[in-house]
């Protein structure tokens, strides 16, 4: 049987404000992404990124998509 001994863990001496622990925790948010629309078709992408609808990016055709 193995003893513990209670002076090994961790005890806090005072105890964690509520002020203190949420401003630890403040960064924790959830982001919305970031959208534009696209010059060409007008659907919502990500900036800096080939549009999966019509597969222009900057104006200009890059990838052919073939409509199903």
């Amino acid at each position: 049987m193995i003893k513990l001994n209670i002076q090994m863990f961790a005890v806090p001496f005072h105890k964690v404000s509520k002020t203190r622990k949420r401003t630890r925790q403040a960064h924790k948010a959830l982001d919305v992404p970031t959208m534009t629309k696209c010059p060409t078709c007008g659907a919502m992408i990500k900036p800096h990124r080939v549009c999966k609808k019509c597969g222009s990016y900057k104006k200009e055709t890059i990838v052919n998509v073939e409509e199903a």
